[in-house]
């Protein structure tokens, strides 16, 4: 599943080649996940022009000048494809026809990715925002005594990361995954807080300059500590691996245990 880093980076692409388009036709060969008609969708959407593209959380959200947003929500395996003339992706959920001939398709072979017609703001903060600072993260994690990589997970606390960032950025913060989150010291937490900002711009920073024209995919090969094919941290501790539910979680003995 493509992350926080990944979709900033899919959504500035996104927007450099579709902001101040016009759809002329809109799509939608798999309707399951649309909450709304494919009349209403349509009617709301085709013949407005593209404001912005841009990330909420997990979502990319393409904005319009009418003031009306469709979110893309990729799940497991939806992936983006840019065409022109016909699209020829196979498994499209959504296909949206620009009045150039150029067009913009959203596949997921599970037919699991979701379209969106204005989502509903959520009060959670985003992982990037201002608000996701120490103070926030003391509050937040003094309120609970599930792990913290739990916490970082859990879209309802702070969007926008998954599996791979939370075991990076809890690695780079020197916190054991397995920490209750209530007694972890306020000195780490304040490690945490940048430790979150750091690595998931680093990320970013990371995919755009070995895929700059990225708008699928994920791209993994610079992670220090979530990597399969990687036995040793930058520091030269063994990574060890453990699987809780569906998620396999990537970690070392460097990072401290709180409990």
């Amino acid at each position: 599943m493509p992350e926080l880093p990944d979709l900033q980076v899919f959504s500035r692409n996104i927007d450099k080649k579709i902001a101040g388009k016009k759809i002329k036709k809109l799509d939608v060969p798999v309707s399951s996940k649309l909450k709304v008609s494919v009349h209403t969708l349509r009617k709301e959407l085709q013949g407005q022009v593209v404001k912005q593209v841009y990330r909420e959380g997990k979502e990319l959200h393409v904005a319009f000048k009418n003031g009306s947003v469709l979110g893309l929500h990729l799940m497991l395996h939806g992936d983006l494809h840019f065409f022109t003339g016909k699209n020829q992706n196979n498994n499209t959920i959504i296909e949206i026809f620009f009045d150039d001939d150029s067009g913009l398709a959203l596949t997921d072979w599970q037919k699991m990715a979701t379209p969106t017609l204005n989502p509903e703001p959520r009060e959670t903060p985003d992982a990037l925002s201002k608000e996701v600072n120490a103070q926030f993260l003391k509050s937040t994690l003094r309120k609970t005594r599930t792990s913290v990589k739990n916490v970082l997970l859990d879209q309802h606390i702070i969007r926008g990361i998954g599996n791979a960032y939370a075991d990076e950025i809890l690695w780079d913060a020197g916190i054991s995954p397995f920490s209750v989150s209530s007694k972890i010291p306020d000195d780490k937490i304040k490690a945490l807080a940048k430790s979150i900002k750091k690595v998931l711009v680093n990320a970013e920073k990371q995919i755009l300059k070995s895929h700059p024209d990225i708008i699928k995919g994920e791209i993994r090969d610079f992670l220090v500590i979530h990597h399969s094919k990687k036995k040793q941290s930058p520091t030269g501790a063994t990574i060890q691996t453990k699987a809780i539910g569906s998620r396999k979680t990537y970690y070392t003995d460097e990072q401290e245990l709180y409990n």
